[in-house]
């Protein structure tokens, strides 16, 4: 008895320690939330923030292609979406909420970290030429770092939000609403901010011993971000409220359906009647209610069968249409957009578009005559859409690799000239033709972040120097010419010098063009150096504006809010009040398995020309649409709790016939148990 009472009396502590907790409150709310408010911005910050930058780093740093930078990417985001299941398991069975979320914060804080290690080139770059000796290094950080981010971020993810709500007591209902949509703000309000930033730091260049783009600054603020959101939640481990693990529904629901499809297997043979679900042959072991509640789960998991084909398109955002944007103009006049900045477009429409989607937007739909032309109209010639080559008209096509070139003039000269497949030339032909004629090699494709190639060819009898803040070409002889050198976009002004005299030359550049400078024989150094120089256009710059991703943006966006809001309010009306955490499991599943539909076309159809893989995309969520409107047609809407409520009516029958037995058996065993004893009594008697 002391020891019963010792326990029952420790229980009490604890209980009161508990309501002790939701007791914290500042103006009505629990003050602990607002550390989770904190930790879940920065950490929503240090995802969003890296994520932004990721194909880019895959593209220009590792130097991957396309379609492999495409394929990683989307591997990753279905990492982020799979884990949730683990976290949630690890959460509920094992560990409880707050533990969960230390642990996998620190493994997500270490994640982020060995991301911005791989993104230092100075590490293995020896020869200090700007590019990393050892990819290998790099590629092996970047890929155990974003390991352990998808477990990090995927495996907290379904513990914050329910941990926040843990905080709350039963007459804080309010207050709990008002959390959620605060959370559900920031969290927007990170995904904003970090998309807008960590494209800026990224443009920056930095190094030890060479300037490249900052992709390791990039991830190091997202990498700092997620050390603070740690710290700010652990800051507040006295104040929360933290619920003991009590079990993990996931895990009975699993093998639940695992023994019906065993005993199902076991019975497969004639002789045994068939039952009206295939989950009735649960019956044998486990409760009937929950195997109602698991087939009202099985019923809307079915529904979700069309709808990862959505996020598909959605999450390509980051992939294709950031590779997108790098070939496409982001001069929006005062201000200047990188090509990963236009992410930017998501959280700030769905700000927008949340509040005002009945008010505003469908209005405009119906009065406004969108016209989208498509992009690669104003491309010429060759190639790909956003791969093609805009060349000069003055360039020559020739199937031949030889050809014979005559230069009219007194005397007509003529040389043989050997061409390069696919590859385009500029012919340089001295002014004394009898002269050794130089044949250069020019660029085929448009320099990559949006960079402009440009050099300088000498025609003077004098060797001349040019340079600029950015870029110093050295000395050019007579008649020669410089390699192809990178500067950015904007006015940039170059000094041309020949012994004692100089004259400045300035061109206002855009996004990925390709010029040839000519210094002509006959320039004279001083003011009029600006007009002598001959400009030749060899790739044009980009002539697509960004502004055109917005419409694309705007639909996706709108469809993400009225897909994401009404869908998961659709599940949760229809699912079990226990199993809420199975069904955001098969949700978050959905997107995994888009991402894993991207993976396959990039890698494995290999589908040359991109706007044939847009259509593509296009038509399987034309067609997902009319399988999922016919699925739509002949679902039946139920009412789990009507449906429990009935179950739960009929176990308590069940178990009111099943004591009445027990005590008229007891009765009865009583009663011959008499009569028993009184015989055997006149037995010994005898």
């Amino acid at each position: 008895m002391p020891f019963s009472a010792c326990t029952k009396k420790k229980k009490k502590c604890k209980k009161k320690k508990s309501e002790g907790n939701h007791s914290k409150e500042v103006c009505g709310y629990p003050i602990s939330i607002f550390f989770i408010v904190v930790n879940e911005f920065c950490e929503r910050f240090s995802y969003y923030g890296m994520r932004a930058v990721l194909v880019l780093y895959f593209k220009f740093f590792l130097r991957w292609d396309d379609d492999l930078s495409t394929s990683i990417y989307h591997t990753f985001v279905a990492l982020c979406y799979l884990t949730p299941i683990l976290g949630a398991i690890v959460a509920d069975s094992w560990l409880g909420k707050f533990k969960t979320i230390i642990y996998l914060s620190i493994v997500y804080a270490i994640g982020q970290v060995a991301m911005a290690v791989s993104a230092i080139h100075d590490i293995t770059d020896t020869d200090r030429d700007g590019t990393p000796d050892n990819m290998i290094f790099h590629v092996v950080m970047s890929m155990v770092g974003l390991f352990l981010i998808a477990l990090g971020t995927g495996g907290i993810k379904p513990c914050v939000a329910a941990f926040g709500g843990d905080q709350f007591g039963d007459h804080q209902e309010k207050q709990r609403r008002t959390f959620f949509s605060v959370f559900y703000l920031c969290i927007n309000g990170g995904s904003l901010l970090s998309t807008i930033i960590t494209p800026i730091l990224r443009a920056q260049e930095c190094g030890i011993y060479s300037q490249q783009k900052c992709y390791s600054l990039a991830f190091g603020v997202p990498a700092a971000l997620m050390v603070v959101a740690l710290v700010v939640f652990i800051a507040g481990s006295g104040m929360y409220y933290k619920a003991e693990p009590q079990g993990n529904i996931m895990l009975d629901v699993s093998k639940c359906i695992g023994f019906a499809i065993k005993n199902r297997y076991r019975h497969r043979s004639k002789q045994f009647p068939k039952r009206k679900h295939w989950m009735d042959w649960a019956e044998e072991k486990y409760d009937k209610l929950l195997i109602a509640q698991i087939k009202m789960v099985l019923k809307v998991l079915f529904l979700y069968i069309p709808l990862p084909v959505f996020w598909t398109l959605f999450d390509q955002k980051g992939s294709r249409w950031t590779l997108q944007a790098t070939t496409m103009d982001g001069n929006f006049g005062l201000l200047v957009i990188q090509p990963d900045q236009m992410q930017t477009v998501n959280p700030i429409l769905i700000l927008t578009l949340v509040p005002i989607m009945d008010s505003v937007v469908y209005p405009l739909i119906k009065k406004c005559g969108l016209n989208f032309t498509k992009i690669e109209k104003c491309l010429l010639c060759v190639g790909d859409l956003f791969q093609k080559l805009c060349v000069s008209e003055k360039y020559f096509t020739f199937e031949g690799e030889q050809i014979l070139v005559t230069v009219e003039n007194h005397h007509p000269v003529s040389q043989d000239v050997s061409l390069t497949k696919q590859m385009r030339h500029t012919l340089l032909i001295p002014s004394v033709i009898n002269d050794t004629w130089l044949l250069t090699e020019d660029l085929i494709s448009k320099p990559e972040q949006g960079y402009n190639g440009i050099r300088f060819i000498n025609g003077l009898a004098t060797a001349v120097n040019v340079s600029s803040p950015a870029v110093d070409f050295g000395l050019i002889q007579p008649l020669n010419y410089t390699t192809y050198s990178l500067v950015q976009y904007g006015k940039t002004t170059f000094t041309l010098r020949s012994g004692s005299q100089s004259c400045e030359f300035s061109k206002e550049f855009g996004y990925g063009s390709s010029y040839a400078f000519f210094i002509p024989s006959t320039l004279v150094f001083g003011p009029t150096c600006q007009e002598s120089i001959t400009v030749i256009e060899e790739i044009k710059p980009n002539s697509v504006h960004m502004a055109l991703q917005i419409p694309q943006y705007f639909f996706i966006t709108a469809g993400e809010v009225m897909f994401s809001v009404t869908g998961l309010e659709f599940s949760y009306s229809q699912a079990p009040s226990n199993m809420k955490a199975v069904l955001q499991a098969g949700w978050l599943l959905t997107v995994a398995i888009g991402n894993f539909i991207v993976l396959i076309v990039a890698e494995a159809a290999k589908i040359p020309l991109k706007w044939a893989e847009y259509v593509l995309f296009a038509s399987l969520l034309i067609a997902m649409c009319v399988l999922f409107s016919i699925m739509a047609y002949f679902y039946t809407y139920i009412d789990p709790t009507e449906i429990e409520a009935q179950f739960k009516t009929m176990t308590n029958e069940d178990d009111e016939k099943h004591k009445n037995g027990e005590i008229q058996m007891l009765k009865k065993g009583s009663v011959n148990q008499k009569d028993h004893f009184n015989k055997d009594k006149k037995q010994t008697r005898l």
